[in-house]
């Protein structure tokens, strides 16, 4: 059964799991979680973007190095119901400096709770890492 959480309680969890950056909700709203998609559902509720959609798409960047460098971005799809949010399904994506796709991961059916911390998703989309490889000997390589 998925858990659906409030508006704080959702961007809590998220924010302790390195999602701290900006993003955008529905392609505006440029801010931290909590505030971006409050932004969003203040502008439904104003009239401006009619009824909240049912499902959610955040999108934000979680490394970004500068415009000539490669850039991590995430796309978050959040089941909205009733004032509550769980995180659905999330995308990452490695594009190089022109915005070519390196890498990409998708993870589905997701909830809030069961999301990757921010590193993780990063370590899914980054280059290997260097691994430490010790011989039988005990020697590092």
């Amino acid at each position: 059964m998925e858990a659906l959480s409030d508006l704080n309680a959702f961007a809590k969890i998220l924010t302790d799991k390195g999602y701290d950056g900006y993003f955008h909700t529905q392609g505006a709203y440029a801010g931290k979680l909590k505030e971006s998609i409050g932004e969003y559902l203040n502008n439904c509720r104003n009239g401006a973007e009619g009824v909240p959609k049912p499902v959610l798409l955040l999108t934000g960047y979680l490394q970004w190095s500068g415009e000539d460098k490669p850039r991590i971005e995430c796309s978050m799809w959040v089941k909205y119901q009733n004032g509550k949010f769980n995180l659905q399904k999330m995308e990452v994506t490695k594009k190089d400096r022109f915005g070519q796709l390196l890498k990409k991961t998708e993870l589905n059916n997701l909830s809030t709770i069961g999301a990757p911390r921010s590193k993780e998703s990063i370590a899914m989309v980054s280059d290997a890492a260097i691994q430490k490889v010790v011989t039988r000997t005990g020697r590092k390589l």
